[in-house]
């Protein structure tokens, strides 16, 4: 038996750290929203006990140091189930150390396939306590929309849909680390945080306009990305509503209500910028096929 799905990248439409936790964490208030980027994760159950991963990006690693192999192991850990063998192939689409939850999207698309596959029969509740374990971005990648996750990651609350748009997606050829990126943020001298409860307020209010005015990213003051600034001017220039890195960088988006305008935009981008994707907001998370 096979299951495949389809995992969703997401975006930061608005992210700040509100504090550092005693145990070394940060912890988050941020507005994610799954956009129309998928990684595809097969999932087959096999003979010999063992896990197998194979991937089409060639620079991951197919041992216990890829995120949805250790999806993998928690899930058979706490759902309880002996392995009786599996194999897991990703086929990636969605660009690496990107600030947009590949692996946190293909960890999901693993934990939740597994439910299935293995027909353990684990609630939501249950499945995000796994996918914590493995990754603070993994909960929201198991359902994913549109959110308010706080804390680390685990808590999360749902928000209306993101108004309909069109996002245009860069990703530079540098990639960011994020321990680096926290790194950066507590050397920062002076932090401005972005305003929370106005955004949350533009979110349930559902104007685009007042939405893309309340975004922030505070990892745009600490974080330096080469081009960033020119990416964004090109997105402003060519009709965009805002344009704001996502995550930790270095990836770069802006919100269009034009589809022309957002092809045009991406065709500027083409030349410059590696990776240039012209997307729409997904309402979930994870597609089984």
């Amino acid at each position: 038996m096979k299951i495949t799905v389809n995992a969703a990248a997401k975006i930061n439409l608005f992210l700040d750290i509100t504090q550092l936790l005693p145990n070394g964490y940060h912890s988050l208030y941020t507005v994610m929203q799954s956009v129309g980027l998928y990684d595809t994760v097969e999932l087959e159950k096999t003979k010999g006990g063992k896990i197998s991963l194979t991937c089409s990006e060639k620079t991951l690693p197919v041992n216990k140091d890829n995120i949805a192999f250790k999806a993998a192991e928690a899930f058979f850990r706490s759902a309880n189930i002996k392995n009786s063998g599996l194999q897991i192939h990703i086929e990636k689409r969605i660009p690496l150390s990107a600030g947009l939850a590949g692996g946190s999207a293909d960890a999901a698309a693993v934990i939740a396939g597994l439910n299935r596959l293995f027909e353990a029969g684990l609630d939501t509740v249950q499945l995000n306590q796994i996918g914590l374990g493995v990754g603070a971005d993994v909960p929201f990648c198991l359902t994913g929309g549109t959110m308010l996750a706080q804390d680390i990651g685990g808590v999360l609350s749902p928000l209306p849909a993101l108004p309909d748009c069109f996002i245009v997606l860069a990703k530079p050829e540098q990639s960011i680390s994020t321990v680096e990126a926290y790194k950066a943020y507590d050397n920062f001298d002076y932090i401005r945080h972005p305003n929370g409860p106005v955004m949350l307020y533009q979110m349930l209010n559902g104007d685009l306009n007042d939405i893309c005015l309340a975004m922030g990213n505070v990892f745009e003051q600490c974080v330096e990305v080469p081009g960033r600034v020119d990416i964004k001017d090109v997105m402003r220039n060519c009709g965009a509503l805002c344009s704001q890195m996502t995550g930790s960088g270095p990836s770069v988006f802006g919100i269009f209500t034009d589809e022309k305008a957002a092809r045009l935009c991406a065709e500027k981008l083409a030349g410059s910028v590696k990776d240039v994707f012209v997307i729409k907001p997904a309402d979930s998370g994870l597609e089984f096929a």
